[in-house]
């Protein structure tokens, strides 16, 4: 574990944190990286904090799960009055924690970039209402996936269940999963549990990209939640996957674990990319230092999905038309956060949709190199996912409203519901989005489709919550496409383009409009063995008025 390990207590050794790579140095130099991954050089979150938005999370519940926790005032004696990071709650597993105890710098370093109130180093979210769970101290050589998952419910649970976001910065190595033979295809008991969790608490998980040498990868494999991956700054920009990274390709195979750690199948792991390199940070007491890692880009995530979470709740409650609560789903928030991102810097024209920067692979391509960008049936980029997070662009995105298939739709907008699988299952069933004005030839579309896995708790005691010893049962995942078709067209086989995976929960277009003209997105529920009766979908897409 390098630097990463030294002067920690035993038990925060036990599951190996997708932190520091180099350590974690104290600031001797006056970095402001969280400032610069949190402004315009980064995820551009801090003009949302302002007028006239005044985003900045406020009263909005999210989470955050660690081996350890930060510090709490009037709970650890390390912590003190007007803290910059200040937790609404901790927890050890499935109660309260105790005073003193597994108070962890890696933990607080990980708040900080999601909550932070001090002035100079201001989080992402710092209006936000954070729950901190511990797993607390556990034995050495053995899988902590049960008492993880215990301590992800109780999260979940806290704020009357209205949880909006809970971070992941830490992972388990296959080396130490009880299953036979064990691989990532999404059926650890962790990686269930958060699947699970995320359909039934109603809240989107936020997990950390395996990096460095790996043995960290449960649980990357899961469906239902956002994977992220870190950028490292060139000229000033967060603008690079850094080299760190594990991606979906090629196959690599850890010190730790004889096993691969991708993905089994096509399945590609990583969703997103966010600021992690020399992030500079707030320990339990309070003093800064600076780390890497996808440790600290996840965060990044979680605290945008707060401030988005902040707008949908008062649109809502302003009464505006297209402002349903279904804004607050998971897959909603996933389709959004996933659909802005940030691929190739717009010119000044807007055909790029406005995209402020060119984000480049470990090889220094870009996303119109990839195969992503050629194969519809690869809807994800193996490094870069759907880009780089971009919360001023994802506030965008959402801002126009709901929009369904019943009406045309503006050229900007999401869209949450459920398709009904044709009558025996013998048929696919369809949503036709058509826009209301005809899209501008040479310009991008780019259009997001999100739905869940569904898995199921083996509830052994019938209390409806899940106990250690329990385990949860996998029911599938149900398959549905997306078509970019002219407006009158019916014939699939005449798409103008398509994202057809038959192995993900995310479909993901991003397109050049080849002539101006009325254009629709159709999304397909294609009948399975396994397919539910009812799938609801997030959509959201983003395209160019014809000028």
């Amino acid at each position: 574990m390098g630097k990463l390990g030294q002067g920690l207590s035993p038990f925060t050794k036990i599951v190996i944190w997708l932190g520091s790579l180099g350590g974690l140095a104290s600031l001797t130099l006056p970095v402001l990286a969280l400032a610069e991954s949190v402004g315009s050089q980064g995820i551009d979150a801090i003009r949302l904090h302002a007028s006239p938005y005044y985003l900045t999370g406020e009263k909005i519940a999210i989470g955050q799960v660690e081996i350890g926790r930060p510090s709490k005032f009037g709970l650890d004696k390390v912590a003190y009055e007007n803290m910059p990071v200040a937790v609404r709650r901790v927890l050890l597993l499935d109660g309260w924690a105790v005073a003193d105890e597994f108070v962890d710098g890696h933990a607080a370093n990980v708040a900080s970039v999601m909550i932070s109130q001090d002035k100079r180093h201001t989080g992402v979210a710092p209006g936000a209402v954070l729950y901190s769970g511990a797993v607390g101290p556990l034995d050495g050589g053995r899988s902590a996936q049960p008492e993880e998952c215990l301590a992800a419910q109780s999260v979940a649970s806290q704020n009357g269940g209205d949880v909006r976001a809970i971070n992941f910065s830490f992972g388990e190595p296959l080396v130490r999963d009880p299953r036979p033979n064990p691989v990532l295809d999404g059926n650890a008991l962790l990686t269930q549990c958060i699947d699970w969790s995320s359909r039934v608490h109603e809240t989107l998980y936020v997990i950390a990209g395996n990096q460095g040498r790996g043995g960290i990868p449960i649980p990357t494999d899961n469906f239902n939640g956002i994977n992220v991956a870190y950028s490292r700054q060139v000229d000033g920009v967060f603008t690079k996957v850094d080299f760190a990274n594990l991606g979906s390709e090629p196959t690599v195979r850890s010190p730790q674990s004889p096993t691969p750690e991708t993905n089994v199948g096509p399945r590609r792991s990583i969703n997103l990319v966010a600021p992690g390199s020399n992030i500079e940070l707030i320990d339990p007491d309070g003093r800064l230092r600076v780390s890497s890692g996808t440790s600290f880009a996840s965060p990044h995530v979680a605290g945008t999905i707060a401030l988005l979470q902040q707008l949908v709740d008062r649109q809502f409650r302003a009464g505006l038309p297209n402002w349903p609560l279904t804004g607050r789903n998971p897959m909603v928030m996933k389709a959004v956060l996933l659909n802005s991102a940030d691929k190739l810097a717009d010119t000044g024209d807007g055909l790029r949709l406005g995209m402020t920067r060119t984000l480049l692979d470990t090889r220094n391509r870009t996303w119109l190199e990839s195969d992503a960008y050629r194969d519809v049936k690869i809807p994800l980029h193996n490094e870069m996912g759907t880009g780089h997070l971009n919360a001023y662009r994802a506030y965008q995105q959402l801002l126009p409203g709901a929009f369904g298939p019943d009406q045309p739709i503006p050229v900007v907008g999401w869209n949450y519901a459920s398709l009904e699988l044709a009558s025996g299952g013998r048929g696919g069933s369809v949503h036709d989005y058509v826009f209301e004005v005809p899209l501008q030839a040479g310009s991008y579309l780019a259009a997001t489709l999100a739905w869940e896995r569904q898995v199921e708790l083996v509830d052994q005691n019938g209390n409806g919550i899940y106990d250690l010893g329990e385990g949860f049962r996998d029911q599938g995942l149900s398959d549905l496409n997306l078509y970019l078709l002219p407006a009158e067209e019916e014939d699939l086989n005449r798409s103008v383009w398509s994202s057809v995976s038959e192995v993900d929960s995310v479909e993901h277009i991003f397109y050049q409009i080849p002539e101006t003209g009325r254009y629709k997105l159709r999304v397909i529920y294609q009948p399975q063995t396994t397919s539910r009766s009812n799938q609801p979908y997030g959509l959201a897409w983003w395209a160019v008025p014809a000028s």
